[in-house]
């Protein structure tokens, strides 16, 4: 059900509740069905049992701040550091270990093969051993070592 008639809030444990008029409110959880690739459209709103409750085609359609609740919900739960830097591979054969430096602080990661590197639309989604994402957002922002490094996987 799109989200018309309804408004959110957090309540004093920090969870966003959906109001709406004839119900109690709803503890709502927000999650993106394309994180990537449209991450500020096609929300859903699912209840602690996974129950969808609300669903948000665009957050631009949204009052602001709504969807400023949403975005920070959004932050809190999804981790998907950006790597800023690529400091040292240790081995350009597979698995290879590298470090790096993200948004989120200094890491070290394994890869265990070039197939853990996919091109998006915009920059590339890198998957460690341990199936964390690391999202490099702008290929063209690195600085020369870390392209020249990353060159000898693409």
């Amino acid at each position: 059900m799109p989200l018309t008639d309804q408004r959110l809030q957090r309540d004093a444990f920090n969870q966003l509740l959906l109001i709406r008029a004839e119900s109690p409110p709803v503890a709502v959880t927000p999650v993106r069905a394309f994180a990537l690739s449209e991450p500020e459209r096609f929300i859903a709103l699912v209840d602690a049992q996974g129950h969808e409750q609300a669903f948000i085609e665009d957050l631009a359609d949204l009052p602001r701040e709504d969807a400023e609740l949403i975005r920070q919900f959004l932050a809190e739960r999804e981790l998907m550091p950006e790597i800023l830097r690529i400091d040292q591979v240790l081995s350009f054969s597979t698995p290879s270990q590298w470090r790096v430096t993200t948004n989120r602080g200094a890491a070290e990661l394994t890869l265990k093969s070039e197939d853990d590197i996919r091109r998006l639309s915009e920059g590339l989604l890198i998957t460690d051993a341990h199936g964390l994402p690391y999202r490099i957002p702008d290929l063209k922002a690195l600085d020369r070592h870390s392209r020249r490094l990353l060159a000898r996987f693409l």
